[in-house]
């Protein structure tokens, strides 16, 4: 078989990219903005305390992640909202791995003993990982929306507090997963016309099975979400122990409160009813 038959070389690769280094316009640290990227890790400690970079960069990173969170979760709901239960799951799903690697990523900060953090812990007051706009942002987004949130803090901008508002204000995932149900022929205006939909998916999975992989995504979704805030509030104390966080919040008071949050309580009901 010649090249031209096989569809490696000749005619068939006429008007194809050239992916050579032969000096192209676009290079890897240009798309990427590496070098914009790489001037972002600013240390506060004069002289420069060595963990210092290895906390900036794991925050920043998680920053990283949680923009592209909210890429795949505003495209998740979006369809949702129209009724779509397919490319919802995928994109939960793509989430959930990003979740396992914000888990892991906990494991780096633990590499940093209370002593080293201590060297440079008093530069970051007040700013704290509590005022991170784009976590909120997640939470709202995924159903656990707090207004006084806006009211607490004053350290966001106007931008962040912008966003944080439209958030409040927009349709939630759930809102999102009950449209692809009503879509369905359920009644999702009463609780218990709820679970009862939610009973009849789970009891013939052959029939709804799309539905029922949509539910056990978003179930997975909120599972990670309290994994990490769990995992969060164990490094924290390990750092800090029982101090008051930099943000002005009580430190692992505070975060072992936010451990139980579900962002849907009626899926975990479900479980009690099967």
């Amino acid at each position: 078989m010649s090249t031209g038959e096989s569809g490696y070389g000749g005619a068939a690769n006429e008007g194809l990219v050239d992916f050579g280094e032969q000096g192209g316009r676009l290079t890897y640290g240009s798309y990427l903005r590496v070098r914009e990227l790489l001037d972002q890790q600013v240390l506060e400690s004069d002289p420069a305390a060595h963990d210092e970079l290895l906390f900036i960069t794991i925050h920043q990173v998680y920053e990283l992640w949680f923009k592209l969170m909210l890429h795949e979760l505003d495209d998740a709901r979006d369809r949702m909202l129209t009724g779509e239960a397919y490319l919802p799951r995928v994109r939960l799903e793509r989430c959930l791995v990003i979740q396992r690697t914000l888990v892991g990523q906990v494991d780096v900060i633990d590499t940093m003993t209370p002593q080293d953090f201590v060297v440079f812990r008093h530069k970051l007051a007040p700013a704290s990982g509590f005022q991170s706009a784009q976590f909120r942002e997640i939470e709202f987004l995924s159903g656990a929306k707090d207004p006084g949130y806006l009211r607490r803090f004053k350290g966001l901008s106007e931008a962040e507090r912008t966003r944080l508002r439209r958030r409040l204000e927009e349709p939630s995932l759930w809102d999102g997963f009950l449209a692809v149900l009503a879509k369905a022929g359920f009644a999702v205006d009463s609780g218990q016309e709820r679970i009862a939909a939610y009973t009849a998916i789970a009891g013939d999975r052959e029939r709804y099975g799309a539905l029922w992989d949509l539910a056990e995504a978003m179930v997975a979704h909120d599972q990670a979400c309290a994994l990490w805030r769990a995992r969060h509030v164990v490094m924290a104390e390990r750092q800090i122990g029982m101090k008051a966080g930099t943000g002005g919040s009580a430190g692992g008071d505070y975060l072992r409160s936010r451990t139980p949050i579900r962002f849907y309580p009626e899926l975990w009901e479900l479980r009690t009813h099967l």
